[in-house]
This record gives C-alpha cells, sequence and structure tokens, in this order.
C-alpha cells in the first residue's frame, strides 16, 4: 500500500512523462507537492523504488523509470488523495508523537577524525537537523566524519557532526580546528600555556602539540547524526 504523497508523487511522475517524455526535476517534484525540501522528494522517490513502482537509471540526467503503476491509477477518475494520511494507524494505548521543528543544514564536506585533511569550504548537500540541536543563535554546519580517531568519544567513520560556527573554545571541546591554514580536523581542545593540544579519543593517534597561532578554532561539536 502507498501513502497520499506517495501516489500523488507517482501519478505526477507519470503524467510529466507522459506529456514532456522525460520526468520532473526533484524541485519541480517538491514545489508540486507542496515539501519544503527536496530531502523528502528523495525518501518518497526511494520508497516507490523499494516498492518497484520505479527505477533509477545510473548515468542519467533525470534518471527515472516508472516500472509499474497501481491498480487504483487505471481506473477513471483516479484521485492520488485517496488515502488519507502518510502513516498507518497507530497501535492501540500508543503515544501521540509531536512535530519537532528541524532545520537544514549545509553539509561542507569531509573533516578527518584521524589525520588531518585538506580544509573543505565547499556545500556538498543539505541534512535535515533538529531545531533541538542547535546551540545559541550563531551560524551551524554540518560536516561528513572520516576516519577513526575520536571513537572513543562516540564519533565514527561516516556520522555526520553538527557544528557551531565560532573561533574560541574551552578545554574539552571538540572542536574543527585549521592546522596552519590548510587543514581540518575535528579533535578535543586543549590550551597548554602558549601551545594548543588537539586530542584524539582513540589510543592508536597521538596528541598533536602545536604553537597557538598555528591552530584556528573554526566551530564546535554540538550534535551528530547517524545513519544506520
Amino acid at each position: 500500500m502507498l501513502t497520499r504523497k506517495q501516489l500523488e508523487l507517482l501519478d505526477f511522475i507519470q503524467k510529466r512523462m507522459a506529456r514532456d517524455g522525460v520526468p520532473p526535476s526533484f524541485d519541480e517534484m517538491k514545489d508540486a507537492l507542496d515539501l519544503r525540501s527536496k530531502s523528502g522528494i528523495h525518501r518518497l522517490i526511494t520508497a516507490l523504488e523499494e516498492r518497484g513502482f520505479i527505477r533509477r537509471l545510473a548515468h542519467r540526467a533525470r534518471a527515472i523509470e516508472v516500472v509499474r503503476l497501481p491498480e487504483a491509477m487505471d481506473r477513471p477518475g483516479f484521485n492520488p488523495r485517496l488515502i488519507h494520511g502518510d502513516r498507518a494507524e497507530p497501535p492501540r494505548g500508543s503515544r501521540p508523537v509531536e512535530a519537532i521543528h528541524a532545520l537544514e543544514l549545509p553539509v561542507m564536506g569531509r573533516i578527518a577524525a584521524g589525520v588531518p585533511i585538506e580544509a573543505i569550504s565547499e556545500v556538498s548537500h543539505h541534512v535535515a537537523v533538529p531545531g533541538s540541536m542547535l546551540s545559541g543563535r550563531g551560524n551551524h554546519y554540518a560536516l561528513e566524519v572520516k576516519g577513526d580517531s575520536m571513537i572513543d568519544a562516540g564519533i565514527n567513520d561516516g556520522d555526520v557532526v553538527v557544528i557551531r560556527e565560532q573561533g574560541t573554545a574551552e578545554n574539552g571541546d571538540i572542536v574543527v580546528a585549521l592546522v596552519e591554514g590548510h587543514e581540518a580536523t575535528l579533535k578535543r581542545f586543549r590550551r597548554k600555556g602558549a601551545m594548543i593540544a588537539l586530542e584524539a579519543a582513540n589510543p592508536a593517534y597521538e596528541t598533536r602539540v602545536l604553537p597557538e597561532e598555528s591552530v584556528k578554532v573554526q566551530g564546535r561539536l554540538v550534535g551528530l547524526i547517524r545513519t544506520y
């Protein structure tokens, strides 16, 4: 069974392909379904693909192919709003789930939790983050973790870390540090006089101790997103 939004999207894709010969863009799908972000379209597309209604083709722009349609869509006067709500009825005795405020943050590339890698400043994509995860009123961004030097702090390779942009840090903070102007790394911050120690959370990695002028704090860790 498809949800209302899944049916609406499948119907929209089918009609646009019949009219234009090519599927609509993700922006067009987002606008047609009145969604706030393209991440919702990604989830709907994945659900339709998993259920065998569409197929995504590799190495082609707008590479979506409609494989089959639900029987109801072949009937005259079909209206995709025949399923009320996007969720099944909750189990008896379940508690209502409150909607949460979410924001989209830019993912600025990958950050090394290991040997420092070259700093990345270009947005690769966006990720939805609960508003409660964001700390204060400052700017926030996200980075994908590469490496395992922070695993004892619960930060694994492939995790997405949420960073509050700031130029200072307290001892013990996990920060994004720019080393010597061109290498970025995720480490625990310690000030030792005129030196800065960047500590790993994995005994396999040594602490780096650098002159204060060689280390520039670019942000502090405030949240983490993990995909299983």
